[in-house]
């Protein structure tokens, strides 16, 4: 049975709409470069107090730094998977820097990386709050951390339910 035209074209049309996705990616790489710039403003303004800086300084620095590296890694992946799961495969096969991840991730595992990085960047945070009261003179912020570890938690049981969601959505498929 031949489709009606005007059925054609509707979904010939609806497909050819996945392209609106791409600007999102686009801003998604200026983000990326956002994120950079911010890095090495944090790199270079800590780096002018490297002599006198105290372990636990050095530890909060370089903190701060896989905080920004984990966010971009995330940019990346959802940049990417995003990308080839939504708009169109990137015809990069032969690369051989090419992840290995590239081309595999689906919708489920984009959830499971990004929850996973949401969960490292917020327990990030929380030991960089932790780390700051050790240093003379903090006060404790009690509301302050009692907030980032509910809101750590509550990133860890999402995560959690998201893994038993898709473990059981697999069961039944």
């Amino acid at each position: 049975m031949i489709k009606p035209r005007l059925e054609v074209m509707l979904e010939r049309g609806l497909f050819a709409s996945r392209w609106l996705m791409a600007p999102f990616y686009v801003g998604l790489v200026i983000a990326l470069a956002a994120l950079i710039v911010v890095f090495f403003q944090e790199l270079f303004h800590e780096l002018g107090h490297l002599l006198s800086m105290k372990p636990e300084d050095a530890i909060l620095m370089a903190l701060s730094l896989i905080d920004l590296s984990l966010a971009a890694n995330l940019l990346v992946i959802v940049t990417l998977s995003g990308y080839e799961n939504f708009v169109s495969k990137i015809d990069t096969a032969a690369h051989e820097d090419r992840p290995e991840w590239m081309g595999t991730v689906d919708f489920s595992g984009l959830k499971m990386k990004l929850i996973a990085s949401i969960v490292a960047i917020s327990a990030i945070a929380l030991l960089k709050a932790f780390l700051e009261l050790s240093e003379p003179g903090t006060p404790l912020d009690e509301p302050r951390l009692l907030w980032l570890v509910v809101v750590h938690l509550s990133f860890v049981v999402s995560g959690v339910l998201l893994a038993l969601m898709d473990w059981l959505n697999s069961r039944v498929s």
